[in-house]
């Protein structure tokens, strides 16, 4: 996903480098994010330091508990209890400094450029004045500042993974009514269109008696245009002369005959 990202778009140098010694927590954070939905071009936002919002308390609990995670203190979502739910950091060789914490539906995370420490009877390390440096261009460009770049999506502006959106409300009857009839028709039409129609006669569809009811059901965890979304698609494989040589020119492809045993031509 790393790679095929890094072809769009400008970042910092070394994420390449820095994709090649990703950690297997690193990697379990993006994969989560993954399976909530987020895409190969949202990525972009999530290495440049992007705000995320994950519908989902137990991704908390999840980072908290991985290797290197360690207590930190930030000045986001103030209304969660810290004490009960603390802000927790983790360093990487990509995600530099992961900072992940509770809202009151799920979890939120956001990359950050460099680690902080504040707090405490420790005194400002470097890593804290470049922290400071980090929050004055957020400041100015109104942009988070993230290990490979510059995002707009900032706590105000978040990117939403999963978001809890469905209402369940009941339907009148007449309203039922008329979805069902819809409903079965649309059933008796797919039996005619079936590439075998004979057969798909003699296996009809279960007899449902509350088709209206089944909607909204039928897609299990999370939907959407997939994990490439709108990705750019580049071709690395060395393209068939012979299929080249066919779109070119328009011609047909060789006949089977022409083609000797065991594949091979």
């Amino acid at each position: 996903m790393i790679g095929i990202t890094a072809r769009a778009g400008e970042y910092r140098r070394g994420l390449l480098r820095a994709a090649e010694r990703l950690s297997p927590e690193e990697a379990a954070i993006l994969s989560d994010l993954e399976r909530h939905g987020l895409q190969v071009p949202q990525l972009r936002d999530v290495l440049r330091g992007g705000h995320v919002l994950v519908d989902d308390p137990r991704l908390y609990e999840a980072w908290r508990a991985g290797k290197g995670s360690h207590p930190r203190i930030s000045s986001h979502h103030r209304d969660i209890d810290k004490k009960l739910y603390p802000d927790i950091g983790m360093r990487g060789h990509v995600v530099r400094e992961k900072l992940h914490g509770r809202t009151a539906q799920g979890t939120w995370v956001q990359l950050e450029k460099t680690p902080a420490a504040f707090g405490g009877s420790k005194l400002p390390s470097l890593d804290d004045l470049r922290h400071l440096m980090d929050y004055v261009v957020y400041r100015f460009t109104g942009s988070n500042v993230g290990p490979w770049g510059l995002s707009r999506m900032t706590e105000r502006h978040p990117m939403y993974l999963s978001p809890v959106l469905a209402m369940p409300t009941s339907l009148t009857p007449p309203v039922a009514r008329s979805l069902t009839e819809a409903l079965r028709r649309i059933e008796a039409n797919d039996d005619v269109t079936a590439a075998a129609p004979q057969l798909a006669a003699r296996f009809p569809p279960p007899d449902r008696p509350d088709l209206a009811g089944e909607l909204g059901q039928a897609l299990s965890g999370t939907a959407g245009r997939g994990l490439f979304g709108n990705s750019e698609v580049w071709v690395t494989q060395t393209p068939s002369p012979v299929a080249a040589d066919v779109l070119r020119e328009g011609r047909e492809p060789p006949a089977a005959s022409s083609w000797k045993a065991g594949g091979t031509s």
